[in-house]
């Protein structure tokens, strides 16, 4: 559909002129720098939904090895000596097991929200006790599955459990069988977690998405897709099977990404005024 000029100027103050600062100078005007906004984004779209199939493998797998090593479901919560959380990973625990006990309460109705206070307040609720602090006591007294609170905790918690403060408690002892190819490292695992994790963000806060960023987190992708649970590296994994389709689109929708910048960056190339070539010529080498 083809923008009225008026609708265009419109467009270009709603995303703003700082976000589509990179794009202009590259497309050199308004409508095929909207278009190449709207290209990225929807390769975000198409990793979003990779990356989240992505976390839910690799949690889950992470969540089995550990219950077998440790030997009790509620290692996360109670982690049997002589294994400790650091304080990072404490305060993620903690913070996940509050969302998913206000979580459960948001689901309640009135007569379970009373029973509550049944229980906690023998002699009736205090007086003054104010609606927030009541419902949070309220929500702390609530038991929740291991499973709700695993389900909160995010990828930043996964990949920390790949860094050096659990190489000794945790990657020899476990973890190492995540990602069984002896020729990996502890590192190399986490350098594709972190790339994965830093995409995420990025796309959660509806930042495009390109150029060698785009590349490594699809290397990285690549890597977890093929070596999760593998001896060596496999494209015909369960994971990768499920994500076939996904990753197809994923693929095509890069490359017609890539091909979209190097035609601007082209075409920027061979305008007379030599500071915008020189513009372009930077921002294509950062893409």
């Amino acid at each position: 559909m083809e923008l009225a000029d008026d609708t265009l100027a419109a467009i270009t103050l709603m995303l703003s002129g700082e976000r589509l600062g990179t794009f202009l100078t590259l497309a050199g005007s308004p409508r095929p720098a909207i278009a190449l906004h709207q290209q990225t984004l929807q390769v975000a779209g198409t990793l979003m939904c990779v990356t989240a199939v992505v976390e839910i493998a690799l949690r889950n797998t992470i969540c089995d090895h550990l219950t077998h090593h440790f030997g009790t479901a509620d290692w996360l919560r109670d982690p049997p000596a002589p294994f400790g959380w650091r304080a990072q990973e404490k305060t993620r625990i903690g913070e996940a097991l509050a969302s998913a006990q206000r979580a459960a309460y948001t689901k309640m109705d009135t007569a379970q929200k009373r029973a509550i206070d049944d229980r906690l307040f023998r002699n009736g609720v205090p007086a003054g006790l104010t609606h927030e602090r009541h419902a949070k006591i309220r929500q702390q007294s609530l038991a929740v599955p291991n499973g709700q609170v695993i389900a909160q905790l995010t990828l930043y918690f996964w990949k920390r459990l790949f860094s050096i403060e659990y190489e000794s408690s945790l990657w020899r002892t476990v973890l190492k069988r995540v990602f069984p190819d002896k020729t990996l490292r502890r590192a190399d695992v986490a350098i594709q977690l972190e790339r994965i994790y830093q995409t995420r963000n990025r796309i959660a806060h509806h930042e495009p998405v390109y150029g060698h960023r785009l590349h490594d987190t699809l290397e990285a992708i690549d890597f977890i897709i093929t070596r999760l649970g593998q001896h060596t590296p496999c494209h015909a994994t369960p994971l990768a099977q499920l994500l076939a389709g996904e990753w197809q689109t994923l693929s095509a929708q890069a490359k017609g990404l890539r091909t979209s910048i190097d035609a601007m960056s082209q075409a920027s190339s061979t305008l007379p005024t030599e500071p915008r070539a020189l513009a372009a010529t930077v921002v294509a080498d950062q893409l």
